[in-house]
């Protein structure tokens, strides 16, 4: 029985497969999203009437639903591991959500395969913005040693429960974000991965490429710039404000601010998509 069935699907879209034989100089270009803590039915495609998600809706009108979806685990680490090597939880090295201190999660094995190992064999720019949570940059599991040419964002779990961090990784390299505070600031991580995501798009155009999009958002901490939380602020009948007690940042408008995190999130969509149809990409994209 095929353990890695998406996995494996994606293959037969590579060169030397039947589905690629029309076009065996250009292989499909991949862009997988993930948005972290996302409900179903909080998508307009699903049935959501008070949340606007208009770019997800046309990526449902014009391709297909899953309805029988689910993601390989409960909580966020196993669950990552299960996408990314295709395992289910009886064969996964992962889990359980298991930090390391002082940052970072339990690492996936150097032996685990990725499916961005298997497109990199296959000739793939491969890049990711978002949230990794599969070892630090020194251990095994560190995204730089399982395929991919850039990572930008959180590597540990921990460190993206705010998205106003102090810093965020570029490779194994820290970055400074010096108008954050963890509470507020200037710089919404949500914002700096669709700047990466486009520039890696553009920059990767002459060849095939994978492009993870792990975002955070709608993950707690309820965090959002004004801009966005003004649309929703004062529209969702009783929002009762959050204090904070639970161990993530208060916010006196959550109803509103969490919907306002799921419409910016499809903001990026509609823009990752509109770079593909920019550069002529969106026929030979497969984008999930």
């Amino acid at each position: 029985m095929l353990r890695r069935s998406w996995l494996a699907a994606l293959l037969l879209l590579l060169p030397g497969s039947a589905l690629c034989a029309a076009d065996e100089a250009r292989p499909p270009n991949i862009v997988f999203i993930l948005a972290d803590d996302l409900g179903m039915f909080e998508l307009g495609c699903y049935g959501q009437k008070l949340i606007k998600t208009p770019n997800i809706d046309k990526l449902a009108e014009a391709g297909m639903k899953f309805t029988h979806f689910y993601s390989g685990c409960p909580v966020c680490a196993p669950s990552r591991c299960a996408l990314m090597t295709g395992k289910h939880m009886g064969h996964t090295t992962i889990r359980d959500n298991k930090a390391t201190p002082p940052e970072g999660q339990y690492p996936i094995r150097a032996e685990d395969v990725t499916i961005t190992e298997l497109l990199k064999a296959k000739g793939y720019a491969t890049g990711a913005m978002g949230k990794w949570g599969l070892g630090m940059w020194d251990t095994t599991g560190s995204p730089l040693k399982h395929g991919f040419d850039l990572f930008y964002g959180y590597n540990c779990q921990s460190h993206a429960h705010t998205h106003y961090p102090k810093y965020i990784y570029r490779n194994d390299t820290r970055i400074e974000l010096k108008d954050n505070d963890g509470k507020t600031g200037k710089q919404y991580t949500q914002d700096l991965f669709e700047v990466e995501a486009l520039d890696f798009i553009e920059k990767s155009k002459a060849k095939p490429f994978f492009l993870y999009l792990p975002f955070t958002v709608p993950h707690v901490a309820v965090q959002v710039p004004d801009d966005s939380l003004a649309e929703y602020k004062g529209k969702l009948g009783d929002d009762p404000a959050y204090d904070g007690k639970k161990g993530y940042q208060p916010h006196p408008a959550p109803h509103a601010g969490y919907a306002a995190m799921v419409t910016r999130m499809d903001r990026t969509v509609g823009r990752v998509m509109d770079k593909l149809k920019e550069l002529k990409l969106d026929e030979n994209t497969l984008v999930i």
